[in-house]
């Protein structure tokens, strides 16, 4: 009985790797998120079968790793530094607002308690908030933008915005980041490395 069960165990998994790839290698890289090894292992198959695995993003990815069309999608909880409390916070707030237009905008709307300094730098660093800028620019502009969004945050709160302030917020939002040259393709891949467990962009 038990090798059938396991027969059967073994022809339901060929029958849904050959059927529905896409599915099921997202379900493999989620339920191994946690092991940087598996995870590789896992990507590099989804590579040989010619599924492309698209990096973390604040307006595509889930918590975990999601269908995309014929590709996988980095969920931000493989992100190290990243908590679930951040990420369902970045979440909302896309799904309450829309898509963020800025740098300042996102820190403007995300739970900055859960969301704080080093959970962007880490997202920063894997490119997951590549549609504002690119990393270096993004890890320079941080602080501006930590410091404008906390403050939208707490006169909106307090409901002490003046007509004036208002009327002003979008510029403030939208102001642009540092224009800097992009870090190094090695320092790039170095965060890649540290904070995803793999080299997902390119190889060192």
């Amino acid at each position: 009985a038990h090798a059938t069960c396991y027969g059967l165990v073994a022809y339901q998994t060929a029958y849904l790797k050959a059927n529905y790839t896409v599915e099921y290698m997202t379900s493999v890289l989620t339920a191994v998120r946690d092991n940087a090894e598996k995870i590789a292992a896992a990507i590099a198959e989804c590579r040989r079968m010619g599924i492309e695995v698209l990096p973390p993003d604040v307006h595509r990815s889930g918590v975990e790793f999601t269908v995309e069309g014929q590709a996988i999608r980095f969920g931000l909880l493989a992100v190290k530094n990243v908590g679930q409390g951040a990420i369902e916070s970045i979440i909302a707030a896309r799904e309450e607002g829309g898509e963020f237009r800025s740098l300042t905008d996102f820190c403007s709307r995300i739970d900055l308690r859960l969301g704080n300094r080093k959970v962007l730098e880490a997202l920063a660093k894997v490119g997951a908030l590549n549609a504002f800028g690119h990393p270096a620019q993004i890890l320079l502009g941080l602080d501006d933008a930590l410091a404008a969004g906390g403050a939208v945050q707490r006169d909106r709160i307090s409901g002490q915005t003046s007509l004036f302030e208002m009327a002003a917020e979008p510029a403030v939002l939208d102001a642009p980041l540092p224009n800097i040259p992009e870090a190094p393709t090695r320092e790039r891949l170095r965060w890649e490395k540290e904070l995803l467990g793999l080299y997902l962009s390119d190889q060192p």
